[in-house]
This record gives structure tokens, sequence and C-alpha cells, in this order.
């Protein structure tokens, strides 16, 4: 498609010429998108590529500084999210907008309740919600309240709440971040029964073997401008990947053999906890990235949470060669052990204060004076920390919920690197980041390696794992069940350690190109 091309046949949304601008950044710049009537559109491209803007412009959350948008033939100009619902767009974002105590039907209707005498009608609205999930198949019973879901729960109901509106345009951001492999496979269903000759779904996802399998064609955006527009069928993922990028990326890369003889800085042995890690024991060695796999509820962040002393654990743990006793994440930093949680926005950061305040979070006991910590001295050590780990940001002064989510990681890094601990426990380092930032991440890992740190690696892709460990623990049900060496480890053997107890559903849909 190309600028002042007549719109395709069929055509349900148009954008033509979209460009919005923010104090510091232009985050959209001549942009296009066509949505044909029932299609899966997917929408990529890395981390501050204008995805989420454009998305916002779309559901009314901002309005465009110049361009137009057409949805079916007719003039598009919405100024709130209930005003793009009535016009028929809906949108599902990646951090679900629920209330936990109410229930999951008073979530979906939330403002259009029925009513009767004035007050709302309970029974009337539990019956409106099962007629919804009967039409969609989904399993839920709408007097729960949201606060008992689980994760994929949540999302069902997002979905549902978003179907609700008798949507013509379904927008979904990272829909599958928190689902595992069952679950995706209903999400499929959910899609492919939404689609109809007057509905379309524009989908966000940084999975190219889920965009391969859902969507009929690809808009990759890069920078905030239009890179293309390719037809799913006929485009490979390496192809995809080098237009959001602009270089390309290389993901059959494994790391040297580790050097013998480094010495062993955290020593775990025994590691358990009431609920479900039973007698896990492994070492971790200087400039050493031991990577953790397993399939979903193995036990992998619990092992890093108990390490932490986020949650209670018995067993022995040793920081080069010295007994240490983790009651809490306090005594943790204290013992040069830092942890970056797979939730970095709800455990890692401080969104509303700026990059300079998060860098040095970790580090105010350490750099104040007579309790203070000077500003100048402080904006010097984060202004060092953009520069060194090149987060783009237009000043150190950026509110951190601003910045895409790779250079949200990496302001994470930054708090350890100040701290500079010894150990540093990763829990799925490139959660929710796109292909480019995810290699700028791996590079950061592997530098910080090189300088002698210690990494603990937790990831839920086992190409990552691959990709970055020299060792492997693999994990199932609370248990180790081996260790591998990188050069012996493969999809195969993996799996047979990682379902040692257990289905292997998860896993398998992770494989990708790692053979």
């Amino acid at each position: 498609m190309r600028a002042g091309d007549p719109p395709p046949a069929g055509t349900l949304l148009r954008v033509e010429g979209i460009t919005k601008s923010f104090p510091g950044v232009r985050a959209l710049d001549d942009v296009r998108l066509d949505l044909r009537r029932g299609e899966v559109l997917a929408l990529v491209g890395e981390n501050g590529a204008g995805k989420s803007t454009l998305m916002k412009l779309l559901s009314g959350i901002h309005q465009p500084d110049a361009g137009t948008m057409e949805l079916d033939g007719a003039a598009l100009d919405v100024r709130s999210p209930r005003e793009a619902n009535e016009r028929g767009i809906s949108i599902i974002h990646q951090e679900f907008h629920l209330m936990p105590d109410l229930s999951v039907a008073q979530n979906i209707f939330a403002g259009r309740e029925p009513r009767r005498l004035g007050l709302i009608d309970d029974r009337a609205l539990v019956r409106r919600a099962t007629g919804l999930f009967e039409r969609l198949g989904i399993p839920l019973d709408p007097r729960q309240p949201v606060s008992q879901l689980s994760v994929a729960g949540q999302q069902m109901v997002e979905i549902a709440k978003a179907l609700s509106f008798d949507a013509k345009v379904l927008i979904m951001d990272e829909p599958t971040a928190a689902l595992n492999d069952a679950e995706v496979r209903t999400l499929f269903r959910l899609v492919r029964q939404f689609l109809t000759p007057r509905t379309g779904v524009i989908y966000i996802s940084h999975r190219m073997e889920e965009i391969k399998e859902i969507s009929d064609r690809i808009t990759v955006l890069r920078d905030g401008r239009y890179i293309d527009t390719l037809d799913t069928p006929g485009t490979a993922v390496a192809d995809v990947i080098a237009r959001m990028v602009g270089r390309e990326i290389r993901t059959d890369v494994r790391p040297a053999p580790a050097p013998t003889g480094r010495p062993v800085v955290l020593s775990v042995r025994g590691l358990s906890t009431r609920r479900l890690l039973k007698d896990v024991s492994f070492d971790l060695h200087e400039g050493e990235i031991l990577g953790f796999a397993g399939l979903m509820g193995a036990g992998r962040t619990e092992v890093a949470r108990a390490l932490v002393g986020a949650d209670r654990s018995t067993g022995r743990v040793e920081v080069r060669g010295r007994a240490v006793h983790v009651r809490n994440p306090a005594d943790a930093v204290r013992h040069g052990i830092g942890y970056l949680s797979e939730d970095r926005k709800r455990y890692g950061l401080l969104l509303d204060q700026d990059v300079t305040a998060n860098v040095m979070l970790s580090s105010l006991g350490r750099e104040s004076r007579a309790g203070f910590v000077r500003d100048g001295d402080a904006r010097r050590v984060a202004t060092d920390m953009v520069r060194r780990l090149a987060i783009k940001t237009p000043s150190v002064r950026q509110r951190t919920k601003n910045l895409s989510g790779g250079n949200q990681q990496k302001v994470v890094l930054a708090k350890w690197l100040v701290r500079d601990c010894d150990v540093l426990v990763v829990d799925e380092p490139t959660r929710g980041i796109d292909v480019g930032a995810k290699e700028e991440i791996y590079d950061l890992l592997r530098t910080l390696a090189d300088q002698g740190k210690a990494i603990v690696m937790i990831s839920s892709e086992l190409p990552e794992v691959l990709r970055l460990s020299e060792r492997i623990v693999v994990m199932c049900e609370g248990r180790v069940t081996g260790v591998l060496d990188n050069a012996d480890a493969t999809p195969h053997n993996v799996m047979e350690l990682a379902t040692r107890f257990g289905g292997a559903e998860h896993l398998l849909a992770t494989t990708g190109d790692a053979r």
C-alpha cells in the first residue's frame, strides 16, 4: 500500500498520514495502516516504534496532530475511549483494567448495568453475562470476584468485556503474554469466532510464531514510521525481523564454552519452600550466566523469590563461601544479590518517578550524605548509566512510565549496576520486549558476565535460555531434574528433563529456532 492509493476492496479501517508528537519526541510520523474486513492484521515493531501510540489514537486516549482515520468509509474522530467503543472500536490492553473486588459480570458491564426501578438488576446482569459467555464459549462464573481468577481468567474477562460492545474492530495488545499454550489455543478460537465480513482484528505481539499462525497480513512500524505491509503466508520470520530492526538478527547463536576453575559466587543447597520447592541445589560461578528452564509452574520464579527472601524457605545459601541468611529482599541486597522481577512495573520500578530516582533506588543509603542525596550527584550517576546502557530517553528527568519496555528494563539493570551486586537474579528479562530490544538486553547480560557478574537467568523461552546460558538447570514440579552444559543441551533433552513429572504443552510452544 502506497500513500495516496485507493483503499483496498473491503477496507474496514484506514489510517493515513498520522503524526503525533509529545514533549521531546515525535512518536508517529506519517504512519498509515489499513485493516480489511474479516482479517487479522498483525502490527509489529520494536518497543518505541509507535504501536501503542497508534492504538491510543484509535481508541480515543490521544488525538492525532495530523492525518486522517476512517471506519467503514466514514471519518473517525474519537475523543474518548467511551466514544471509540460506541463507534465500534474495542481494545484489550496488555495490562488489565479490571476492578478486582467486583464480580466478573460487574466488570464486563460496568457503567452499562441493566436497571430496574432505578437500581441495578443483578439477576439480569448475570443473565446477560451468562449469555455472552455461552456465545463465546468462555467457562467463567459471572458471579465470581475477579480477584479470585487466574491471569488467564482475567484475560478472558477482558476479551468478553471488549466483545460485549458489539465491536467492529478489536485491538489486542500482547494478549498472550501471561497465557500458556492451551490458553493461547482458546484465545485464537475466540479471535476466529469474532471475525465476520463486518469485523477485523489488529493483533500486536512480539511472538513471531503466534503472528504466523493467527494473522493474514503484517504491518511493520519502525521509529514511528510505516515500513511495510506483508502477506503472512508468503513471508519468512527473518524478513519481518529485518524490517522491524533494520538489520539482521541471528537466532542460532550459542555462548562459548565456559572456562574451568572459576570461583563459585553463589552456592545453594536444599532450598525448599512449604508449597513447591523441594531440595533445590546448584552452584553459580563468577562470570557465568546460569539458565533455568522448565514448564509453567516448575518453580523457577519461586527459586528466585526464595533466594531474595521474598518467600520463606529453608536450605543453605552461601555467597563467596560465606553462609548468608536472607529473610527479606533488603537482606539480599546487603549480601550482594540483586533481583530483576518478571513484573518490572510492579516490583522493579517507580513508574511515576524519573529515570534518576529509579537508577538510584537501590543505592540511596550508599550515595546519601547526612541522610540526603545530592541531586547533582544523582543525575551524574544516572546520566552515566543512560550512556553506558544506551537507554533511549529525552533526559534523566523523564518519567520512567513514558519509556518503552526495553528501556524500562535497562533502567532496572542500571539500578543494580549502581549498587554493584555480585549476583543478579534475572526473571524473564525480555518479557514484553521486541526482538531488537531483546538483542540489546542479551548484549548487556553477556557484557555483565564478561565483567565478572554471576547471573541466574530464568526464561520461559527456550531459544533465549540456549542463546545465553553456559549451563542450564532444568526444573519440574519444584525439583531440579537435571543440569546441562550448553554444548549438550538440545530442545529434545531439555524437554525430557522438563517433563519428567508432567506435561509438555508450554515449553513445546517456545522451542522456536533453537534447533
